[in-house]
């Protein structure tokens, strides 16, 4: 009888090309747990630990740092190497005052920001679904895996939802208090999470609704008034006025 479920390893080559691994040097990989983040729109803590941060030389000290606490993950504290650490993710060295959030850039796909700690008190997050659960509560759903429950006193009045689809949150970490919403439409600060033009920052300049989400065309304009489109699927929302968080030197 064959075994049952995914593969528990993964080789080298077949890692996402943004991972910082010697890929013809060692065959295989650490491979994420399963978790709020994909494979492919993760990094595991443990190559966060050793060969981002460069904490540690070796896996076996990188695993050692990780099962003793010196890694918090929005908030919590995270044992297990393999934990899957994702796009707005902010990760503290605890012990060292160093707090940093992952974030598009262009190329790398992934790379790691550092913030300072009042920043670290936040993470952003966008707003994929939303359903509506018993007594006409609505639950919205998150990117990294979060729901968030926002009570209504009238369900067939539900003027307590003001957030729509593809609207980021501004939560408060280690908690889910909302802060701030951040809708999608012309004339707020966005990211590109994917694609050609992935990291790309800039002002939404106008939207053109297709019959499905990755369909649907978006226009922005960066700092030096070059215009670029991308897919309705790759753009999160990062402010109104100017973004909410740091971004990397240069990217607005």
């Amino acid at each position: 009888m064959g075994s049952m479920g995914g593969s528990k390893h993964l080789k080298s080559i077949a890692a996402p090309r943004y991972w910082p691994i010697l890929r013809k040097e060692y065959k295989w990989v650490v491979k994420p747990s399963p978790g709020p983040h994909a494979i492919a729109r993760s990094i595991p803590l443990l190559l966060i630990a050793r060969d981002v941060l460069r904490l540690a030389k070796t896996g076996k000290e990188a695993r050692r740092l990780i099962s003793e606490g010196y890694f918090k993950i929005d908030g919590k504290v995270r044992r297990d190497y393999k934990f899957p650490v994702g796009m707005m993710d902010v990760i503290e060295v605890v012990g060292a005052n160093e707090y940093y959030r992952v974030v598009p850039v262009p190329t790398k796909v992934l790379d790691l920001v550092k913030i300072a700690k009042e920043e670290a008190s936040f993470k952003l997050v966008r707003i994929e679904d939303k359903t509506t659960v018993k007594n006409g509560h609505v639950q919205l759903n998150l990117h990294g895996g979060r729901n968030i429950l926002v009570r209504v006193s009238d369900p067939r009045n539900p003027v307590e939802d003001v957030y729509e689809t593809l609207g980021t949150l501004q939560v408060a970490l280690p908690g889910q208090e909302i802060l701030n919403y951040i809708p999608l439409k012309e004339g707020v600060v966005a990211i590109i999470s994917g694609g050609r033009n992935v990291g790309r920052v800039g002002r939404i300049v106008s939207i053109h609704r297709g019959m499905r989400r990755h369909r649907s065309i978006v226009t922005i304009e960066d700092k030096n008034g070059v215009k670029v489109q991308t897919s309705l699927d790759y753009i999160f929302p990062i402010g109104v006025e100017k973004p909410l968080i740091t971004l990397p030197e240069g990217a607005w």
